[in-house]
């Protein structure tokens, strides 16, 4: 009965999250209630309230569901690989594919980051990013396991990292101009592998 019930629960969280997501996507943080949340689940306010104690509480929440979602569609790919190179090329094309085809999660995770704000008026662009750190730690592992096993060659991980990670984040705003994704991700690969050969 209680495996039923935690079920259930997290059943509804996430319907919850998802409802939050497209609110986010439509009207922006600023705007988001947890009545236009509630609407658009087609629920009640009050059960939002059962679930999360408040917009803070449920934003933090998305949030770390967003994080999660993005991490697990791009180290499932990672993980199928076997040569660091491998990796590299696998970390690159999941991290553009996410981009692409989840950009309701994207919009709404930049929301969250660029709008909300902690207790004590921290914006949460200013606060050390442990969410990001998954993604960072496993691109920084394929870079630095490629060095010892002489894949790569001498390089700071730390700069080829945050070069790979930016590059990907701003195709969200590339793919609506003049390049494919399939031509960026084929020239955004090979430049960074002329960088780590």
């Amino acid at each position: 009965m209680e495996d039923r019930q935690s079920f259930i629960a997290n059943a509804r969280r996430e319907q919850i999250i998802k409802a939050a997501i497209e609110v986010l996507k439509e009207i922006g943080y600023v705007k988001t209630s947890l009545a236009k949340i509630a609407q658009k689940a087609k629920i009640s306010t009050g059960l939002i309230s059962y679930h999360f104690s408040g917009k803070e509480d449920l934003m933090n929440n998305t949030l770390m569901y967003l994080v999660e979602k993005e991490w697990v569609f791009i180290n499932e790919r990672v993980a199928q690989k076997q040569s660091s190179t491998d990796k590299l090329i696998a970390f690159i094309e999941a991290g553009l594919a996410y981009q692409v085809t989840n950009k309701t999660n994207n919009i709404a995770l930049i929301e969250i980051v660029f709008n909300a704000r902690t207790p004590d008026d921290t914006p949460y662009y200013l606060l050390e990013d442990d969410e990001d750190d998954m993604k960072q730690s496993l691109l920084l592992d394929i870079l630095s396991q490629g060095q010892e096993s002489k894949e790569f060659t001498n390089f700071d991980p730390r700069v080829i990292t945050t070069v790979i990670q930016g590059a990907i984040s701003e195709s969200m705003f590339t793919f609506q101009n003049n390049i494919s994704i399939e031509q960026y991700n084929e020239k955004l690969t090979e430049s960074i592998l002329k960088i780590v050969k």
